[in-house]
């Protein structure tokens, strides 16, 4: 199944306090457990005025209705083509 990145533009990202983050991740694993098991969410990453995504899905579409449902942006999203790490430099 494909990976995608999301960019999800939240201003002031950085400065969510603990609760405001557990709010935001229960919100998004609620609406994955509805959309069913084809669509997973790995992690994120935050930053100063962004949310990074990792997720598993079949296409865009579902992702797109992810976000509709939990009512957090999908500006942009990413299907990962090739993941490299360090490992890669040894093959």
């Amino acid at each position: 199944m494909p990976k995608y990145v999301i960019e999800r533009v939240v201003p002031g990202a950085g400065k969510l306090s603990a609760n405001e983050l557990k709010s935001i991740s229960q919100t998004s694993c609620n609406v994955v457990a509805k959309l069913g098991p084809q669509i997973q969410w790995i992690h994120s990453f935050v930053s100063e005025n962004k949310i990074y995504c990792i997720y598993i899905a079949p296409d865009e579409d579902i992702i797109r209705e992810h976000a509709k449902l939990a009512g957090i942006p999908a500006t942009q999203i990413s299907k990962v083509g090739t993941i490299i790490d360090p490992t890669t430099a040894e093959g």
